[in-house]
């Protein structure tokens, strides 16, 4: 069975992710995973490196519409 996930972890800078119910608030040396289903919306109040894992295949969709 694959699991699709998504892994957030912060190098250096701010990094805020939003959910449907909560904030996700991470700072360097810290990280998350989001399991696949979850919507959320990561972004960065400042400058920010993040080291993102997710598994080939995905296909990232932002915003609809967008190119």
């Amino acid at each position: 069975m694959r699991t699709k996930m998504n892994f957030f972890y912060v190098v250096s800078g701010h990094l805020l992710i939003d959910l449907e119910d909560r904030l996700i608030d991470l700072t360097p040396g810290k990280g998350v995973v989001i399991p696949k289903g979850v919507r959320h919306r990561p972004r960065a109040p400042e400058r920010t490196v993040i080291l993102l894992v997710e598994r080939a295949g995905i296909v990232p969709t932002g915003t609809p519409g967008a190119q």
